[in-house]
């Protein structure tokens, strides 16, 4: 991981920016805010944006883009741009519609990485979070490999630059590795990961197969209701992290980010708040010494924010295994 130009090369020859703009918009942050907070982020220096399908802010955060690149702030290629595949699009057939669908909300010719958002496949349709009459969720049965060559064919088709997953276990990244006749391998796997859910064995596995492990949630979470478990212990309101952070003359978070950096994990930092978000820039600025990594380690407790409970009972659930 090369810090110093804050990038990191991919088992494709591409370079993806080591720390990212979230734009997932919970609740309290609602996609209205992500077209001023992207543009907030573009002048602040992020050059890696990350959104998806099911966030419904494309059309936002690829206006946001496209004005900073009228303005001349950035050309396309100074912006690397990642979007997901939603679960209901997961059949070999609706892959390229799904992208096309991203690509037109964006206004943009490519993406500079798609990836599949989750790996257990839910019914097709116009519903994101299908369920039948009794509110049960409605699953859908799709092979991962066929998924993944129709990713394959989106990357030919000169549509994504990259390609990739996220949520994936082990065991399903090593079913897409081993796959017969695999043209791209995953350029990365992008999880939950924060100081109290480490990923250590999944990161080790990871980059033994020169795979990019890029962490969500590396703040904790913003503890939407929809998704979060409301008794979860706050990250940032760890005494170790604020130790820590008083040390260094930082903020807790900027100690959490600068963690993953060290680790050789590309980071995700999500904020609307315009003080932040130039703050978050300063995770270049400072080195953690190897004994304060070592306390960070210590602090994982297996706590995962995002159980994503929908899959929860789904034969490609991901989470029921160690990693």
């Amino acid at each position: 991981m090369d810090l110093k130009h804050q990038r990191v090369k991919l088992s494709d020859g591409h370079f993806i920016p080591v720390l990212g703009f979230g734009t997932y918009a919970s609740a309290e942050a609602p996609m209205v805010k992500a077209e001023e907070a992207t543009k907030l982020a573009i002048d602040a220096g992020f050059r890696h944006i990350d959104s998806a399908y099911i966030y419904d802010n494309e059309e936002e955060v690829g206006r946001a883009i496209r004005s900073k690149i009228s303005d001349g702030i950035v050309k396309r290629e100074d912006i690397f741009y990642t979007s997901k595949l939603w679960v209901t699009f997961l059949r070999p057939e609706l892959v390229r519609p799904a992208l096309e669908k991203s690509l037109k909300k964006l206004q943009l010719d490519y993406v500079d990485l798609y990836i599949i958002h989750f790996p257990a496949a839910l019914k097709p349709g116009e519903e994101m979070l299908p369920t039948d009459e009794d509110g049960k969720i409605v699953f859908d049965t799709v092979n991962l490999c066929a998924t993944w060559e129709a990713l394959e064919k989106c990357k030919d088709a000169g549509l994504v630059t990259s390609i990739g997953v996220s949520n994936f276990n082990r065991r399903q990244l090593e079913m897409i590795l081993n796959k017969p006749g695999l043209k791209y391998k995953p350029v990365c796997n992008q999880v939950e990961c924060h100081p109290y859910l480490n990923q250590s064995k999944l990161l080790d596995f990871c980059k033994s197969k020169d795979i990019v492990l890029v962490a969500y949630s590396a703040l904790g979470s913003t503890r939407d209701k929809r998704w979060v478990d409301q008794s979860s212990p706050v990250l940032l309101d760890d005494p170790v992290l604020g130790a820590l952070a008083k040390k260094h003359k930082r903020t807790p978070a900027l100690i959490a980010l600068r963690y993953q950096l060290q680790r050789g994990v590309v980071v995700l930092a999500k904020s609307c708040n315009e003080k932040r978000i130039k703050e978050n820039m300063q995770v270049f600025e400072f080195q953690l010494a190897s004994e304060d990594m070592k306390v960070l380690d210590g602090l994982n407790r297996n706590v995962r924010y995002f159980t994503l409970a929908f899959g929860i009972g789904h034969p490609d659930y991901p989470f029921s295994e160690e990693y």
